[in-house]
């Protein structure tokens, strides 16, 4: 059997499996989901061996951003699950009565689930808990540039899940190009706007629904702080932009904005922040993530060759091409039209783009495709109201970084060029789920048509009910009328 036969006969179990219904038994949901989170119990020092080697993560960064998050997620979900399938009734207007309404969550059949590198455990699992969680067989296909963590996957998700309702698929370009031309009931992606457009243009032949989860150039916008407040938001802006991955976070910081008489004390206080938390030699960094490839190295290190952008460096850039570790870099006003304003950085280069008053970061932020995440630093409340109600953005966090997207209550994801559709506790749910209108009626109390003289009465009884006027409804049938207001 051929590696395109095989794949095909994979969504044909999936779908088989499905067919018998026991993915939408609260039983079997329950038992995925806590068997996911044995097999990150049971295998976290070998989690922390293949996130070190293969993208240099110390073991505190893998269990926050990788191992913590799909832990929380797990729990969350068992925790809710029982509400979250439960059907949602409501009212009805009175025109319908006597009937019953309520929303049943149903799950959506055989989903894809296609997964990014730079955090390939946690952006793996995460979305399927998910679609676990709304009772769907899934295939997952990791990305093929952690290869280590992809095939640790492949080779141990069976021994913990329902290998006929859970599939890994391993492979490159060509296998994902090869499952995209399949029809599935969702595809969820994580990765590139490059790449999300050709998944979106795949699933259009199909009519299959996306939840394409993107990135984009996130800026931070550093209004003016004291000097106690300064530190705090130094060390989160640090955090936000080198801590994830190196700076290989679609939600991370991607640029700053900063008023020009306040940049300065801005930088000095990030150049003391670094050495603190990471040291000052590139070859010697024990807690800073490496580039993933060689390919993503030299295109960071092309932004640096145009010496208009060079001589723009106030702290770093330094490279070791042993390591693939690359400094974190401060640069102050690079030219506006250079490519590393113009293209998501993804690595630890930090653009300061300075203004006259700290309030022209808007049109700034407007000038450019819509952002997964701003950031701001301000105490400002007129600005803070200003900045969410004339910018557009997946979120928006104030006076920190990152944290929205480890918060299962709020929604994750973003808008126009940064992503289409959410996920995270019951929005994952959702995700994955159809909500489907059910409308039951009695048989009892059904009204003749009413014809000539009857429809003015007619027509009025109706406004009166979907205005729910029971008072004029009742004088309307006793034949009397609405004493004036007069």
């Amino acid at each position: 059997m051929n590696a395109d036969q095989e794949m095909r006969r994979s969504v044909e179990e999936l779908r088989l499996t499905f067919k018998t219904g026991k993915t939408r038994t609260v039983g079997w949901r329950k038992a995925q989901l806590r068997a996911i989170l044995r097999l990150i119990h049971e295998n976290e020092n070998t989690l922390f061996h293949l996130l070190q080697s293969e993208l240099g993560k110390h073991p505190v960064e893998s269990y926050r951003d990788e191992i913590g998050v799909v832990k929380k997620s797990v729990d969350h979900a068992l925790n809710c699950i029982d509400q979250w399938m439960s059907p949602k009734k409501g009212r009805l207007p009175l025109v319908y009565f006597p009937a019953s309404r309520q929303v049943l969550p149903e799950p959506l059949g055989v989903v894809l689930i296609i997964a990014s590198w730079n955090f390939p455990i946690a952006l793996t699992l995460d979305p399927l808990i998910g679609a676990i969680s709304a009772g769907n067989t899934v295939v997952l296909k990791p990305s093929e540039l952690s290869p280590n963590c992809a095939s640790f996957l492949a080779n141990i998700l069976p021994s913990y899940l329902d290998p006929k309702a859970v599939k890994v698929i391993e492979g490159g370009r060509e296998v994902s190009n090869q499952l995209l031309q399949y029809k599935w009931d969702k595809i969820f992606f994580t990765g590139s706007t490059k790449v999300g457009k050709i998944v979106m243009a795949a699933a259009a032949n199909n009519l299959t629904p996306v939840t394409l989860e993107l990135g984009g150039k996130c800026p931070a916008i550093f209004d003016f702080l004291p000097n106690s407040d300064l530190k705090v938001a130094a060390k989160r802006v640090a955090s936000g932009k080198w801590g994830p991955c190196a700076g290989q976070a679609g939600i991370g910081i991607d640029y700053m904005l900063v008023e020009q008489k306040f940049a300065s004390t801005v930088i000095e206080q990030l150049k003391k922040t670094i050495k603190r938390f990471y040291g000052d030699d590139a070859k010697n960094f024990k807690n800073l993530s490496k580039i993933i490839n060689k390919g993503h190295f030299d295109r960071l290190r092309s932004f640096l060759e145009d010496s208009a952008v060079a001589n723009c460096i106030v702290y770093g850039g330094s490279f070791d091409d042993t390591s693939l570790i690359i400094e974190p870099t401060i640069l102050l006003d690079p030219p506006l039209d250079a490519e590393i304003m113009n293209e998501e950085i993804f690595g630890p280069l930090l653009p300061i783009i300075t203004m006259d008053n700290i309030e022209e970061s808007i049109e700034f932020i407007n000038s450019k495709p819509k952002p997964l995440a701003i950031y701001a630093f301000t105490k400002n409340e007129n600005f803070k109201k200003r900045i969410l109600a004339e910018t557009s953005s997946g979120s928006v966090t104030f006076n920190d970084t990152v944290i929205q997207f480890l918060c299962d209550e709020l929604p994750f994801g973003g808008v126009g060029q940064s992503g289409i559709g959410r996920y995270h506790g019951k929005y994952s749910f959702d995700t994955f789920s159809h909500e489907k209108a059910v409308l039951e009626r009695s048989f009892y109390f059904e009204l003749e048509p009413w014809h000539p003289p009857w429809n003015n009465f007619k027509l009025q009884f109706l406004r009166l009910v979907y205005n729910y006027d029971y008072v004029g409804m009742l004088l309307l049938l006793l034949g009397l009328k609405r004493p004036s207001n007069s």
